[in-house]
């Protein structure tokens, strides 16, 4: 199988980067094909804008969207979009590795969403959720946080880890994704911000490795989270089973 790690961090030693190193080396060992997007090592610019265009349909006004379906329906598309979409499109899985910063996912990687998912050749009108691009490909969620995972949950001071993640795993189902239950690596800070001792500290992260190792073994056949599809809703986009509800 072909995988993908897009990876979003900007230390080249950091965790993030260990559990993309770890991940690489269980890959290739059961003969698999693994490619890096190291979004910072690369200087991927995740600011969309009108600079990136070179063929503008409207050059007194930026609008993405038409600008990106443009340059998609013109085969006029930045090169380093190109780039990261022919990646995508040799994966069979996805994996974005990136921390947990204010409750969501760096600025880079949701500028990587931005500009690398277009208008045009990736979606349309009738080409999302279970139509999507992607549809046939899997893509999973690895994610370092600071806190333990006693402080994520309903209520808990650091939030619903499942509320926090939905807006990039949503994302992923729009474009036809088979998404796949995140990979969560609780207390993974240093440098004097962690909750144990430092041996303890240690010996979870090196298990929180095994742990994602191990699972990316069988990961190919692992059930994908349930999210709605085109038979879900009716023409006003809304819920079928709502409207009925609402009928009643």
């Amino acid at each position: 199988m072909n995988f993908l790690i897009v990876q979003s961090h900007p230390e080249a030693t950091s965790y993030n980067a260990q559990l993309t190193g770890a991940a690489q080396r269980a890959l290739s060992t059961s003969g698999n094909e693994v490619v890096i997007s190291d979004l910072y090592a690369e200087g991927f610019d995740p600011v969309e804008a009108g600079r990136h265009y070179r063929n503008r349909i409207d050059a007194s006004a930026f609008v993405p969207l038409a600008e990106q379906r443009h340059a998609s329906d013109t085969h006029t598309l930045p090169q380093d979009v190109v780039a990261e979409i022919a990646k995508l499109e040799a994966a069979d899985v996805v994996i974005l590795q990136f921390p947990l910063w204010w409750h969501g996912p760096p600025a880079i990687l949701k500028g990587w969403f931005d500009r690398v998912f277009v208008s045009g050749k990736i979606y349309r009108s009738r080409m999302r959720y279970d139509t999507g691009y992607f549809k046939g490909k899997r893509a999973v969620l690895s994610v370092t946080t600071g806190a333990p995972e006693t402080a994520f949950g309903p209520g808990a001071r650091g939030g619903e880890m499942s509320t926090m993640l939905w807006p990039i795993q949503y994302s992923l189902h729009y474009l036809g994704f088979s998404v796949l239950a995140p990979q969560c690596h609780f207390e993974a800070s240093g440098h004097g911000y962690g909750y144990g001792d430092e041996l303890e500290t240690k010996r979870r992260l090196e298990q929180n490795i095994d742990n994602w190792s191990s699972r990316l073994a069988h990961i190919a056949d692992e059930d994908p989270l349930n999210f709605p599809g085109w038979a879900s809703w009716d023409e006003a986009g809304r819920s079928i089973s709502r409207a009925e509800q609402d009928v009643c």
